[in-house]
């Protein structure tokens, strides 16, 4: 789903995941794992941490908000044309994990980022359902 106003658009993605969120927790707070489906970075998941992630297109520089550990994440996500927030919030489903991506803060006249992040974040939350299957 998308929403907009004059100043902000916010993307919105859910998935229903086969993992318990003990699982899906550690693979978005863990460098090592975040470095497998998303991009490598130094995040360290303690509030006013800052951290970077690379890749070959550019970098993300964010600072952690939120921590409700296998509840609810967010920090700044800051790219390339791009200042905005991002929190994931995980709620434990029979067989697994409703996880939700909101992707908000983003400036309406960033369209490039805007439709970056909405053609990345499926790629990158395909890429963490393989890492989940991979980690015990």
């Amino acid at each position: 789903m998308t929403t907009e106003n004059t100043e902000y658009r916010s993307l919105e993605f859910e998935r229903q995941l086969e993992h318990p969120p003990e699982k899906v927790w550690r693979a978005l707070t863990q460098k090592e794992l975040i470095g497998e489906w998303i991009m490598p970075s130094d995040f360290v998941p303690e509030v006013g941490k800052s951290f970077t992630m690379a890749a070959e297109w550019g970098e993300v520089s964010g600072e952690v908000l939120t921590i409700e550990p296998e509840e609810r994440l967010s920090y700044t996500w800051n790219g390339p044309g791009l200042t905005s927030e991002v929190t994931w919030t995980l709620t434990r489903k029979e067989g697994g994990t409703l996880l939700r991506l909101d992707h908000t803060k983003i400036p309406s006249n960033s369209k490039q980022a805007y439709h970056g992040a909405k053609a990345g974040w499926p790629g990158f939350l395909d890429a963490l359902e393989k890492t989940l299957s991979d980690i015990e």
